[in-house]
């Protein structure tokens, strides 16, 4: 009988297989038990304080920058996308591909930077013509830029697509178009949703400052609630949320809202719309929206408490939806950059905010909130019809300096005109 080979192999024979996990590598799915719950986490007291300490210096650099007003808070939206396009960015990006292609990294960066020019370009176009008026050799040249904005972004766009083409190389297609298009989608991304957060600021900083704060709310009761009740797990995209934490966050948005509004709608300086790029706090007539009303509570609640009259705004009324938007809509952004990262096997974007992640993670469901407040603040809260300063917005970004010394002319005749005839 042949006898068997049963020897065995040495373990030197057999190379030796590393797999090294990166540190932001997605954890395994949870299990059904909910053992990712913060509630059941034995770190999470350390965890929390990192991320409370975050979260205080985030929120006092935040008022501090909205204490400064309009333009500088723009500038750090300015600098969120910056930051956010560079996560985004190096998501997808492959060094050993990218020494290849020298050059590649730069031209994401044209292509975010003319999407800068184009959107900003057409939103303060008409403030930087009104804030350049006295020089006569900078008017001229800012009154150019705007009447050729859009030419101009295109031919620079156009640049950007012929210098793609050019730089083509055999075996590397499938990543170039890759990337391509990768950065096309974060411009989608990343501008057409945060250019509706400029275009609120300059609507009054009340109308950016109340929907990014209820976002902010939402999120930090959230996780406290999820903290210490969380049990029922809400979504399997995000397995720590919690039917305890989104309930709990959600009446507290609400509430905080309505508690909110009413104190922000106050300073007039937050009330006011912004026509130019000059700095300083505004003064103007906080209209109908900002003036207090009384109402007279029932008979049964004055019984439970001392007050038989409150003073309520009527944005506060408004804000009750920003609310409800805030705590049951917005979370889905959130929602949709856990399952991105999920796709990506990232745990997330970046590592720029200790105990809360990069810059992306943090903006996900503001950006969401930024484009509902500006459509409910054009839909239902600005006066529609032409106005005033509608007409003299128009009359200050097409006609030239001539053109308006022309027509301030005329008008004076035909006012005269028309008091001799009275």
């Amino acid at each position: 009988m042949q006898k068997e080979n049963n020897t065995a192999v040495p373990s030197s024979a057999t190379p030796r297989v590393r797999h090294r996990r990166r540190s932001s590598e997605v954890v395994p799915e949870p299990k059904a038990n909910g053992g990712n719950f913060l509630a059941d986490d034995r770190n999470k007291y350390k965890s929390m304080w990192i991320r409370t300490h975050s979260t205080v210096w985030m929120i006092g650099g935040f008022a501090l920058i909205v204490y400064m007003g309009h333009l500088y808070i723009t500038a750090m939206v300015v600098v969120i996308q910056i930051f956010m396009a560079k996560e985004l960015f190096n998501l997808l990006r492959k060094a050993h591909e990218d020494r290849h292609l020298p050059g590649f990294r730069l031209l994401n960066w044209h292509f975010f930077f003319t999407a800068m020019f184009f959107v900003y370009g057409r939103l303060l176009s008409q403030p930087l013509v009104n804030t350049v008026t006295s020089d006569k050799f900078l008017y001229q040249f800012v009154s150019s830029l705007v009447k050729y904005h859009m030419a101009i972004c295109y031919f620079l766009y156009i640049a950007g697509f012929m210098w793609f083409i050019l730089t083509l190389k055999k075996k590397m297609y499938k990543y170039q178009f890759g990337q391509y298009a990768w950065t096309h989608m974060i411009l989608i991304v990343v501008f057409t949703q945060s250019s509706f957060t400029v275009a609120n600021i300059f609507e009054g900083i009340f109308w950016f400052l109340l929907p990014a704060s209820l976002i902010v709310i939402n999120d930090i009761f959230a996780y406290i609630f999820g903290f210490f009740f969380g049990r029922t797990p809400l979504i399997k995209l995000s397995p720590k949320k919690t039917w305890e934490g989104f309930i709990g966050a959600s009446v507290t948005t609400i509430i905080s809202a309505f508690v909110l509004a009413n104190i922000l709608g106050r300073f007039h300086w937050l009330t006011c719309p912004r026509k130019d790029l000059s700095t300083g706090w505004l003064q103007c007539d906080p209209g109908p929206l900002f003036k207090p009303e009384n109402y007279i509570l029932p008979g049964w609640i004055s019984q439970w408490f001392p007050w038989k009259e409150i003073s309520v705004l009527p944005v506060q009324w408004h804000a009750l939806c920003f609310g409800l938007f805030a705590s049951i809509i917005a979370p889905f952004g959130g929602f949709f950059a856990s399952g991105f990262k999920r796709a990506f096997k990232i745990k997330d974007f970046g590592d720029s905010i200790p105990g809360h992640g990069g810059i992306t993670d943090r903006m996900d469901c503001q950006m969401v909130m930024a484009v509902f407040a500006y459509i409910y603040h054009q839909s239902f809260v600005v006066r529609q019809g032409i106005s005033v300063e509608m007409i003299l917005d128009q009359i200050l970004t097409n006609l030239t300096f001539e053109e308006q010394q022309s027509l301030v002319m005329k008008l004076g005749q035909i006012l005269q005109e028309r008091l001799e005839h009275s």
